[in-house]
């Protein structure tokens, strides 16, 4: 019974908040994030805005890696983990940031809260994990939100909402493989080689389409952006490497409030009543998806310990 005891995974409860109280600052930054490089987006290729904004958030990151003491560890950016990572995240970002450029803000938030439906499907599919009846069930009526969302119509479908939920698809699946990357990895390394991957490529793609004069203005929007951007990166790895998974991925939704609260003052957006349906059961079904994991989870510690399962 000690050993059974000592030997069972509990997540202590610091950790779980810690997790918690990072997840909901990652999701606030973020949206201000979206909304500085929306703003530059009107004026600027997106290529370019992505890269400028992507120069300062590297500087960022790698004088956050000096500060930190972790010089020793940059050789682990060619770890092929940490390099994997990056890359999902490189197509995730441009697929979400070249969305947003198209669409409200809202409305690309609010398909961006399909991230635990995706990873919960992708945990299937790459972690050979059993998924209930249950979830399953949750997981349709969530897609039944994003199509509501979406809005597909006799005319075609809402390209640009498409786009940005095959983007959420690839960030759910960075964060899984997040959980991959092992702990003598720091996360700051991590979060260097997101920012350093996603300017390489943006500088690529802003070459061919042509690099433009650049205002202060827009210097100064992307320069905020980057340093919300660089934090959003960490907090989000922080998330993710504490606590339980399921229980702090429910704290994505707080960023959804934000989204609603920035695009109807700043740009007068308001999502009209099959928008709000498709929100209303694409949240519902997220929050019950993570709570069905808290609940597996506690009856696997009730197995572990000798109890009821």
């Amino acid at each position: 019974m000690m050993s059974t005891a000592i030997s069972l995974p509990v997540p202590p409860s610091d950790a779980n908040r810690r997790g918690m109280i990072a997840m909901s600052a990652a999701m606030t930054v973020f949206i201000v994030n979206d909304a500085l490089i929306k703003f530059a987006a009107e004026s600027l290729p997106a290529g370019q805005v992505i890269c400028i904004r992507g120069m300062f958030a590297t500087a960022l990151a790698f004088a956050a890696v000096l500060a930190l003491g972790h010089a020793r560890d940059l050789p682990r950016l060619a770890n092929p983990a940490v390099m994997f990572r990056a890359f999902l995240d490189v197509l995730g970002t441009f697929g979400y940031l070249i969305a947003l450029f198209n669409m409200p803000i809202s409305i690309a938030t609010a398909i961006n809260m399909a991230a635990p439906l995706a990873i919960c499907v992708l945990a299937v599919i790459w972690l050979r994990e059993h998924v209930g009846w249950r979830r399953w069930s949750a997981i349709i009526v969530g897609f039944i939100g994003v199509l509501l969302i979406i809005r597909p119509t006799p005319d075609g479908l809402d390209w640009w909402a498409l786009l940005c939920f095959g983007a959420t698809v690839l960030n759910g699946a960075r964060d899984i493989y997040t959980r991959r990357i092992g702990l003598e990895v720091p996360s700051i390394i991590i979060t260097l080689a997101t920012a350093l991957g996603v300017t390489l490529f943006a500088g690529i793609v802003a070459t061919v389409e042509g690099w433009q004069p650049v205002t202060w203005r827009e210097v100064s929007l992307l320069a905020a952006a980057s340093l919300f951007l660089a934090l959003g990166y960490h907090l989000v790895i922080v998330a993710m490497r504490a606590g339980e998974v399921s229980l702090i991925g429910a704290f994505r939704y707080t960023g959804l409030l934000g989204a609603l609260g920035i695009g109807y003052v700043v740009w007068h957006e308001v999502p009209d009543l099959l928008a709000w349906s498709g929100i209303a059961l694409l949240v519902g079904a997220g929050l019950y998806i993570l709570h069905r994991e808290r609940v597996r989870a506690r009856e696997a510690r009730l197995a572990g310990l000798g109890g009821p399962a």
